[in-house]
């Protein structure tokens, strides 16, 4: 199973309408043990059948649900074992800021392995599976890129003036493992570098198709990457974080912020426990309307 991201906004608000009920929320707890079928689950709730029905209609509604063949019968199915609800962000409101938003088609340096390819929006760029395609010119146009093995490196300019101290640096994405087609259950270790240092792994709990992704243009595949987790790496001068969690004992102080760019990379390493690739969204795909996003917090 995966996990479900909130935000505070409308997008989220049928989430949470279905969990404001304590009959769904009773729904949701028998769920998590077993998969039924709405006649078992009406008996367990003490509803009929069709009241239960449109109960499990709003949690499809949400994506907290999902339906499936057992034999003849449809049975339901809980789709996530945890939401997070990400608020709107009010960090150090007294710094300023630099924004750079980076195409994930916009990558400066690359190692890659099949299974690999690019998505635009209307087509897949080049041949898939052929790492030679990755510096086709019409690589700009990616909103998706995918590899099983290897790296890519994005730049992103260094803003920060003379004057300038840096106090937080965050980097925002969506991303997820690779497998050929997909495989919700594909752990992988993504780990990630900035400015040659390595920040810390982060493990994919999978390649996601079990829902089309909101933003995923409909030419995709439905049996094919849809979406991914948006992850929040933040470094500061006390260590990293990672969605809000601590992450790793790297500081602002060990990367080298001298140089006009800041470097950005996401990688398998060769010795990775979980091998499973790495899928990149950027704007137009996935769950998140975003291309990667560098933040340089500074006063």
């Amino acid at each position: 199973m995966a996990g479900l991201q909130l935000d505070i906004s409308e997008n989220s608000l049928n989430v949470y309408k279905a969990l404001a009920n304590p009959v769904r929320l009773k729904m949701i707890q028998i769920l998590s043990h077993d998969k039924l079928n709405v006649k078992d689950l009406a008996n367990r709730v003490g509803l009929s059948n069709t009241i239960t029905l449109r109960h499990l209609q709003i949690l499809a509604d949400a994506d907290i649900i999902t339906f499936e063949k057992q034999g003849h019968s449809k049975v339901s199915r809980l789709k996530v074992d945890n939401i997070s609800v990400r608020f709107p962000e009010r960090i150090y409101p007294s710094f300023d800021v630099y924004e750079t938003d980076i195409p994930v088609g916009h990558y400066t340096a690359y190692s890659v392995e099949p299974s690999c390819g690019l998505a635009g929006k209307t087509a897949y760029i080049g041949k898939v599976d052929n790492p030679t395609y990755f510096m086709d010119p019409q690589r700009m146009e990616a909103g998706m890129i995918w590899y099983s093995k290897g790296f890519v490196e994005y730049q992103a300019p260094n803003y920060l003036q003379k004057n300038d101290h840096l106090e937080m640096l965050d980097l925002s994405m969506e991303l997820g493992s690779e497998f050929p087609f997909s495989n919700n259950v594909w752990p992988s270790d993504i780990t990630f570098y900035i400015n040659d240092v390595e920040i810390g792994t982060w493990t994919s709990p999978g390649d996601f198709s079990d829902t089309r992704g909101k933003y995923t243009p409909a030419w995709v595949p439905d049996n094919v990457n849809q979406y991914g987790i948006q992850k929040i790496l933040r470094i500061t001068d006390h260590g990293s974080y990672l969605d809000g969690q601590p992450f790793t004992n790297v500081s602002l102080g060990d990367l080298d912020t001298s140089k006009t760019t800041f470097k950005i990379r996401f990688a398998i390493k060769p010795d990775a426990e979980n091998s499973g690739g790495c899928t990149i969204f950027g704007k137009g795909f996935g769950n998140y309307d975003q291309d990667i996003n560098l933040k340089l917090f500074y006063s």
